[in-house]
Order: structure tokens, then sequence, then C-alpha cells
């Protein structure tokens, strides 16, 4: 169950990268920048697993699919609610059969689908953040407008209220220049998103030019995990503003364009008390 991405992490799906993040013969397709180094890159990955772990939260490491060098990006193949998941669709054509992919791993875990985004309809996860009573959805070239009508229907059937954001220019996901920090706490990009955007949310903004200064992990609330190696001077607000963080290098991955929050699907998010 997941209704708040600023809920304490209780339970994820991670695929560590062993072979697939590594073949890559056209880097464009794949939209990967270059090409990964294997020690680093799993070294990189089992640190980030080792902190999930030692903050209580459960690690289920699924074997990546074959002949997709994102699947190690779990996060953007489908979308935890309060009442199952939805099959999301693939906005990049090399990633299409990750969905079905996750799919089959979220059945065997008994995970019920609620929804499914169909053609011509894409939508992917690094676009859609929940926010208790509000479902923050970034409109961009991997998430489309009949993406987003399809997931608006399923997500206001469960009250979410629906606030949709144009993403352009450098960012490729909603997810690179915001996340929940806490329940009702958000990290974004100052200068980005228009006034009233995060209405009855307190914000910290950061003024920094990297692609996913807004792209943190959130453990619990006021604790989350940031890759220290592209955001240094974004780690360093957050603590100013009382928020614990460990600062990982996950350079490896932004190879292959990915943040924090792209290396992990929630599957369970567990109000504190």
């Amino acid at each position: 169950m997941l209704r708040n991405e600023g809920d304490r992490l209780t339970s994820v799906i991670v695929s560590t990268p062993k072979k697939e993040y590594f073949n890559i013969f056209d880097t464009a397709a794949h939209n990967i920048n270059e090409n990964a180094d294997i020690y680093r890159t799993i070294l990189q990955h089992n640190l980030l697993k080792s902190v999930l772990s030692r903050s209580g939260c459960k690690i289920i490491d699924i074997p990546e699919l074959g002949g997709h060098p994102n699947s190690v990006f779990t996060r953007d193949t489908a979308l935890m609610t309060p009442k199952g998941y939805i099959r999301l669709r693939m906005g990049l054509d090399s990633r299409r059969g990750e969905e079905e992919w996750m799919s089959g791993v979220l059945a065997s875990l008994g995970e019920r689908c609620i929804g499914e985004i169909k053609p011509p309809g894409i939508a992917e996860g690094g676009d859609i953040i929940l926010a208790g009573n509000v479902a923050f959805i970034g409109h961009s070239k991997r998430t489309n407008k009949e993406g987003i009508e399809q997931l608006s229907g399923f997500l206001k059937e469960i009250d979410y209220e629906i606030r949709v954001f144009e993403v352009e220019g450098k960012y490729l996901h909603l997810g690179g220049a915001m996340s929940m920090i806490g329940p009702e706490r958000i990290l974004c990009c100052s200068d980005v998103f228009p006034d009233g955007f995060f209405k009855g949310f307190d914000t910290i903004e950061v003024s920094y030019p990297g692609i996913s200064s807004g792209n943190v992990i959130c453990i619990r609330e006021n604790e989350v995990i940031a890759n220290i190696d592209e955001n240094y001077k974004v780690v360093m607000d957050l603590e100013t503003h009382g928020v614990n963080v460990h600062g990982l290098d996950l350079s490896e991955f932004r190879k292959g364009a990915g943040g924090p929050t792209c290396l992990i699907l929630p599957v369970e998010r567990t109000p504190d008390d």
C-alpha cells in the first residue's frame, strides 16, 4: 500500500545490475549517456540497498530483464496505490516489455492490478508522485496527454486531486525537479513550478542546475538518500533545513540518465505514528 511518498518506506523492488545494464550496443536507443563501469556500478547499488535495509526497508531484488538495460530503473514500470498497482506503459520504445515483467513480479507478491495504461497512452513512474490527497503528474516526452487522462481516471477513483506539470527543458521526468521528503514536505527546484502548484505543502527550494537536483529517496519524514556526486550543494541545503541525508555516490546510474528514485519501485510506505 502506498498513498504518500513522504511516508516511511517499508518495501521496495530493485534489480541489481549484473549484465543487462552493461550490455548496450546502441546507447541512443536506450537513452544511455555512456557505458557504466561494472565494478563501480554494482558497488554503488549494493551500498544503496544497504542503507535501505538498515533503515528497516524490505528489499525485493529481482533479476534484470533480458535485453533491457533500463530494467535497473524499476520505478518507471508501475505505480503502487492504496488499492493496488497501475500497470504503466513505457514512453521509450526500447523499454516496452518491462511493464509485463514487473506486473508478473507484483502478481507473484499478491498485489492487485487496478488499471493499465493502454495505447496511445504512455506514462512512466518518474512522472508520478503521490502526496496524500494529491497526485503530481508530469506531462513529458515519456508521459503524454492520453496517459495522463487514463492515470487521472484511476487516481480520481481513489480520491486523489490531480495536479499536472509541463516537464520541459533539461528534465526527463517530473521526479528530476521534485521529491517528497515528508508527508507534507517537498524538495523542489526553484523557478521551475508555477505559483500555487504546491499549495498545502511546505517546500524546500534549491537553485542548482543539475537535471536531477530535485531527486531524492524519502526513507521517512526528513530522512532521505541523495546522489552526493551530483548534488552536494543540495545535500548541504537539506541538512541546513533539518533533513538527515545519506549522501551516496550514484554516478554510474547518472550515466544511464537515472537518479536515486529511479532505482526503486516503492511497494509499501507506512505512515509514522
